[in-house]
């Protein structure tokens, strides 16, 4: 057991936990104050290359952050010195999956109706295209990123309870044949349309399907990941009035429908 990282993920929690309660004061004394993600920010510290690039990446509907997010955002850049930072919006990935991928994808990606499912769809596009890490925006590094993923790692998935994969966190190397294999799947259905429910019909349900926890590199998830310590739904969802994910599926198809096909003219 990793304890000296567990006891490091822990004071990181108790720390954040306090930042998150200060900035429901700072929120009520100043409710339109958001801070800047940027779309680009370079390494801190130059950094040797690996099969897996030292590129973050992370996307969210908005890239005006309550305090709380923001400081998830400098916390994962003072774990990551080595790392570059890349961020899109929700228009950004949409303009990237039109530019970088056939019109296939792209028309299955734009059947997507729910943010968070476009976000599942868009992490494994946009890894397989550059490669690199892939972090939920509420999700923080807790241990530098640099020692976590090894110069061997091509790529890198979390485990939680019940050896269960997750896609908070994915590290990758670009054209990775396991990746292109949820790509493929999540097109599969998208297409058919008969799952309900974000998770398994983008989400980490996938990963569970299409891969097996025993023959990918692994890590857990307590070891490398966290979520929620600094931010939490009311932060993140603050300017959305549709509110998270769980809430949003349950009003709007996570698929929109195909248009009815137009009749063809009759021969009489």
């Amino acid at each position: 057991m990793k304890a000296h990282i567990v006891i490091a993920n822990r004071l990181i929690k108790l720390a954040a936990n306090i930042t998150k309660v200060l900035s429901y004061a700072f929120h009520y004394f100043f409710p339109d104050k958001r801070f800047t993600l940027p779309a680009r920010s370079g390494a801190l510290i130059k950094g040797a290359d690996r099969a897996i690039p030292r590129i973050i990446w992370q996307t969210n509907y908005t890239d005006k952050a309550t305090l709380p997010v923001y400081l998830n955002y400098l916390f994962n850049r003072i774990m990551s010195p080595t790392f570059e930072y890349r961020f899109m919006i929700t228009e950004a990935r949409a303009a990237f999956v039109k530019a970088n991928y056939s019109p296939e994808i792209f028309e299955a990606y734009s059947r997507l109706q729910i943010g968070a499912s476009q976000a599942d769809f868009w992490r494994i596009l946009v890894l397989q295209k550059y490669g690199g890490v892939y972090l939920d925006i509420d999700a923080h590094a807790v241990w530098p990123l640099g020692y976590t993923i090894r110069p061997e790692h091509e790529e890198l998935y979390i485990i939680r309870k019940n050896n269960e994969l997750t896609n908070y966190f994915i590290a990758s190397k670009p054209n990775n044949p396991n990746l292109q294999k949820l790509i493929e799947q999540v097109l599969t259905n998208i297409r058919e349309n008969t799952i309900q429910g974000v998770y398994n019909l983008t989400g980490p349900g996938v990963f569970n399907s299409v891969l097996n926890y025993q023959q990918v590199p692994t890590t857990w998830y307590r070891h490398t990941c966290s979520q929620g310590s600094f931010t939490n739904e009311y932060f993140q969802y603050i300017d959305k009035p549709q509110g998270k994910w769980t809430k949003e599926q349950h009003k709007v198809d996570v698929v929109r429908q195909d248009p009815p096909a137009k009749e063809k003219p009759g021969n009489d």
